[in-house]
């Protein structure tokens, strides 16, 4: 660490990360080791729990956190388009392949979400709640109504995290899936007990989250069980690490030097699963790091630019995972 950057005072960091068991915790506990190697005895950092959603950005408001992350960026460039981080700056933002799907029994008589409104049958859809945090449930929703269909209308099973309700969708008991975490194996599974399709949004609902800056995406055909040709959805890809615009100077710069000179120790906690499975992208590029949907805090946009493609240092064997 001879090249690194170091703090000259003692410092407290509060990260807010996931609900525990998940991406947002790995990140955390990669980088405050990272910032902890680098900062004088007397320093400390926590990772307090959260849900990744619009909760992360009212905790960062309320100092009860000074680094957040939240996913998907696409929700970012919503809130920055309509001025709701005023205040808030990115450190930078890490990779993950994702996006919201719609999948359906096959048997069902549609071939568009708008289609939905014209089954004769109640159906049963299985999402996440539409309760103002979380960011899975608000796009749902928000895509159910601009397709024309009134979410009244429907029966729910809710859950706050993407796989109870795939695994619902999976046995059987909802007619409807609409979720992300496509890369992980759940989705693998959600036809075990009949064959399922893939509803597109349509233009218009895609349009119209593109207008508010939340932006579309492809996911391959051959991806998902069952997908036979590409499927345009709605976006919803990668990490955002935020603070507040106020942050020092020097604890912005080294958290960027750390993201961008210390990936190798965050790459190879995923690199035994293949990178378009991963629930982390690796490679990490730090010129894809440094493309935030709100300004870089102005420390760690010069630590980017300090870094430029970030060549890694020579392996002294403190990385743990390889």
């Amino acid at each position: 660490m001879s090249d690194s950057p170091r703090l000259n005072r003692p410092v407290t960091v509060q990260f807010r990360a996931d609900w525990g068991q998940a991406n947002f915790h790995r990140i955390c506990g990669w980088l405050s080791q990272e910032l902890g190697d680098r900062s004088p005895e007397g320093s400390r950092f926590g990772i307090w729990n959260g849900r990744g959603g619009s909760d992360q950005i009212a905790a960062l408001r309320a100092k009860e956190c000074d680094i957040t992350i939240v996913t998907p960026t696409a929700a970012l460039s919503m809130m920055q388009q309509a001025g709701e981080l005023k205040g808030l700056a990115a450190l930078g933002v890490l990779p993950q392949r994702d996006r919201l799907v719609v999948a359906v029994d096959a048997e069902l008589p549609v071939s568009t979400v708008a289609d939905l409104a014209s089954v004769d049958r109640p159906l049963t859809i299985a999402t996440s709640q539409d309760d103002g945090v979380n960011l899975i449930g608000f796009a749902a929703h928000k895509g159910l109504r601009l397709a024309g269909l009134d979410p009244d209308r429907f029966s729910f099973f809710y859950d706050e995290r993407p796989f109870p309700p795939i695994a619902r969708f999976a046995a059987g008991k909802a007619d409807v899936l609409i979720h992300e975490a496509i890369m992980t194996p759940h989705w693998q599974s959600i036809d075990r007990v009949r064959p399922v399709k893939y509803l597109p949004w349509g233009d218009a609902v895609l349009d119209a989250f593109e207008a508010e800056g939340w932006g579309r995406a492809t996911v391959p055909a051959g991806y998902l069980p069952g997908l036979e040709k590409d499927l345009v959805t709605l976006d919803f890809a990668d990490f955002g690490l935020l603070c507040r615009e106020d942050m020092d100077d020097d604890l912005a710069y080294l958290v960027a030097w750390c993201m961008v000179r210390t990936r190798a120790a965050l790459e190879g906690q995923y690199k035994h699963i293949p990178a378009d499975r991963s629930p982390v992208g690796y490679p990490l590029v730090p010129a894809d790091m440094a493309r935030t949907p709100l300004p870089l805090h102005p420390a760690a946009a010069r630590a980017y630019a300090d870094l430029g493609d970030g060549e890694l240092p020579e392996d002294d064997g403190s990385v743990i995972w390889k």
